[in-house]
């Protein structure tokens, strides 16, 4: 069962697609937003999920107060959960607080090759089978849509060696838990790249 864990849809249980998907345990899910919050990282953030599955992580973002959230997944099953996800939280909203969340059906690489928008907060949780290379067009592509502090999750499995970091963008730390993998992900500034 994957539910919201916090904020104001906390405890609300979330659909899950019946297949194609990982969804995010929600021990891994809570140790993400602990260092989150710990970096103020959610409040007021403009969140984009890639892989978005169930859109488990971008929803728990809105719940904590996100001010934004854009949901990208290919499969057309998933983008229905994601849809129907949506709607259960922002039903929780307050009134006069509807949050704004809009969902994708496309490719990841197909959406950053023509995104307009820049983000402060990114999840990339892809199924552990997609292969390295479809992982650095990812990175390569979302460069250019990161916020100057912007902050990135990215989740592997523990097993897959670490993927390779394009021009822009900086490993910060790596979160192990079990078989599971946390990049945390800077954009990568002149300064940082001269030390």
């Amino acid at each position: 069962m994957t539910r919201i864990i916090a904020g104001f849809a906390g405890s609300l249980t979330l659909k899950v697609p019946s297949a194609g998907t990982r969804p995010t345990s929600d021990r891994v899910r809570e140790a993400i937003f602990s260092a989150l919050e710990a970096r103020d990282a959610i409040d007021g953030m403009r969140v984009l999920d890639l892989y978005a599955g169930s859109g488990a992580l971008a929803l728990e973002a809105i719940s904590r107060g996100a001010a934004s959230a854009v949901l990208v997944e290919k499969s057309f099953a998933a983008v229905q959960v994601c849809k129907a996800n949506a709607a259960l939280v922002a039903g929780r909203a307050g009134r006069g607080e509807r949050p704004s969340i809009q969902i994708i059906g496309k490719p990841a690489t197909s959406y950053l090759s023509s995104a307009l928008d820049t983000f402060d907060l990114v999840f990339i949780d892809p199924p552990y089978e997609v292969g390295g290379l479809e992982l650095d067009h990812v990175l390569e592509g979302l460069v250019p849509r990161l916020a100057p502090d912007a902050v990135v999750a990215l989740e592997r499995s523990s097993r897959t060696p670490a993927p390779a970091w394009p021009a822009g963008l900086a490993l910060d730390k790596v979160s192990r838990y079990g078989e599971t993998a946390v990049y945390w992900l800077d954009p990568e500034t002149p300064d940082s790249r001269s030390g």
